[in-house]
């Protein structure tokens, strides 16, 4: 068995997903609350060497292993100042999250509180999600007037008016949470362990992306080299075959 080719090509695929990853980062790095995705990469046993002579012993042999996962650290809190009748940014300084209603009546987790009012007067994500209240979607009164507000423990008015308390979730494991898209994420396995959260926000302020683009490029720059160095063993690797089965096929040369 040709030991070098096997761990060459795993290496391939481990800087192949780790370039996917750093693809995904850079271009959402501009999206609130984002959490990048990052790879870690581990040696797990591949195979059994069989002994070589009398005295030799078999040996593992080991390929790397790369886990993808999501790193949820807090990104930096930016101010806005977005405060209106129809549109307000508040930022969560904690774990928790946000809820919001997918369209086909699941809730989705989010950090993003880039939040609008749309023409049915509910609060809304920008991609139009319903927020969730404590008692279901933030709904304005029709005859609401002055700005929005929402205060560090989640109290939602119109101008003088009580509309409503928003609900938001910490997660215990939220390395189990399914990402969807952007910054949404579904708790689909009941283990992740959702609780009530007592998270700060702040109005006025957004939570930037917690990837960073300086260092995503040079981890691209990195994994490429890694890629290329790992595209070079396989091919001498390939040429050292080439070369005997030739001589081996050819006993009078």
């Amino acid at each position: 068995m040709n030991v070098s080719l096997y761990q060459a090509a795993a290496a391939l695929d481990a800087n192949s997903r780790w370039q996917e990853s750093i693809a995904e980062n850079l271009a959402s790095s501009s999206v609130p609350g984002y959490k990048k995705q990052q790879l870690t990469q581990a040696a797990v046993h591949a195979g059994l060497l069989s002994a070589s002579g009398a005295a030799g012993a078999a040996q593992y042999f080991s390929v790397p292993q790369s886990t993808l996962s999501t790193n949820f650290a807090q990104g930096e809190l930016k101010f806005t100042g977005n405060v209106s009748t129809s549109a307000i940014d508040v930022a969560v300084e904690g774990k928790g999250f946000f809820e919001a209603k997918l369209p086909d009546g699941a809730t989705a987790l989010t950090r993003d509180g880039e939040f609008q009012v749309n023409s049915q007067g509910q609060l809304v994500t920008k991609e139009s999600f319903p927020v969730l209240g404590v008692t279901g979607p933030i709904q304005l009164s029709a005859n609401h007037s002055g700005p929005l507000a929402i205060s560090s423990t989640g109290l939602v008015t119109q101008g003088a008016e009580t509309i409503g308390q928003l609900k938001m979730a910490d997660v215990a494991k939220p390395q189990l949470l399914t990402k969807i898209s952007g910054a949404y994420f579904v708790a689909q396995n009941p283990k992740a362990g959702l609780t009530p959260s007592k998270s700060t926000l702040r109005e006025g302020y957004l939570e930037g992306s917690n990837s960073s683009t300086l260092n995503e490029m040079a981890s691209m720059m990195t994994s490429s080299r890694g890629f290329e160095a790992n595209q070079k063993v396989i091919q001498i690797q390939d040429d050292r075959m080439n070369h005997t089965i030739s001589e081996l096929g050819n006993p009078t040369s």
